[in-house]
């Protein structure tokens, strides 16, 4: 596995890649690279769909399928993809901003229609690619151009917005624990119906450096120090909830379930019953 993402790369892309020096987003793009080459997908059964922002940069690197949409409408189009060939596995590559600011009401919809496609969102908290505003999941009271004294918006949880839109595969990681992210993406593709995978990455240029981190180093070192398993977060919280920081990450997979059908399937055979009923009738 160790070249196996070369083997990914579009050789006519100028690399290494846009992306600044310590950006977590290659970590990301990685694991995902990784997690298909283990499902043993071939490139022209893969097609990555993503909006607009510096995590929408990744599908022009690879040599997939690839379709570069409108700021926050990168889940619509997968959607029309799946929904025209039920056989291409679909992954939608988005951001904080793109997809749950602009394109948070079409990330809910996704979500409750349990359509069989996979998001990865690349959470770095700000809005990298524009300059540095804010986006919903900056943390209270950082600093951004925008918010230069300080963010009084509380920030999004969207793996929890996701699981209470009905989501049926939820997990969390960070660029630092790239392993456990490939292995949750992994799950995600193996998923049947709506998956979502939210990986936490920093941002040294626009978040890092109005928030007195150094460097992208210490960026990393902060992603490990405060992230939490899930499993250790549930006992915690039963034995000692004071001792969760507030700024804590909880990592991990927190839903997995098969309860429900998938919507292009039944779709498409609402399709086939009246077509066979017109049929039957002559029409």
């Amino acid at each position: 596995m160790k070249n196996v993402v070369l083997n990914y790369l579009r050789k006519e892309m100028p690399l290494p890649n846009v992306w600044c020096p310590g950006c977590g987003h290659g970590i990301i793009l990685t694991a995902i690279v990784r997690a298909i080459s283990k499902m043993g997908w071939s490139k022209d059964e893969v097609v990555l769909v993503s909006g607009i922002g510096c995590s929408s940069r990744a599908p022009a690197y690879l040599d997939f399928n690839t379709i570069h949409t409108l700021h926050g409408r990168a889940i619509p189009f997968a959607t029309g993809i799946k929904l025209g060939n039920p056989d291409l596995k679909v992954i939608v590559i988005t951001g904080d901003g793109d997809g749950s600011a602009i394109g948070g009401n079409h990330f809910i919809h996704a979500c409750r229609r349990n359509i069989d496609i996979n998001i990865i969102l690349f959470n770095n908290n700000i809005y990298g690619m524009t300059g540095g505003q804010f986006s919903p999941t900056t943390p209270n009271l950082a600093n951004t151009v925008t918010t230069p004294f300080g963010n009084f918006d509380q920030p999004f949880d969207i793996s929890k917005l996701a699981i209470a839109a009905g989501a049926t595969f939820v997990a969390k990681s960070t660029a630092f624990h790239a392993n456990l992210l490939e292995q949750y993406i992994v799950k995600a593709l193996e998923h049947k119906g709506i998956s979502f995978v939210e990986a936490i990455t920093q941002c040294p240029t626009c978040f890092g450096r109005r928030n007195q981190f150094k460097d992208a180093t210490s960026m990393m070192k902060w992603l490990k120090e405060h992230s939490i398993t899930k499993s250790k977060f549930d006992k915690l919280m039963e034995e000692d909830p004071g001792s969760i920081g507030k700024d804590d990450i909880v990592t991990g997979i927190f839903t997995d379930r098969n309860d429900l059908p998938e919507y292009i399937e039944q779709y498409r055979n609402k399709v086939q019953e009246l077509l066979t009923q017109e049929k039957k009738h002559g029409k």
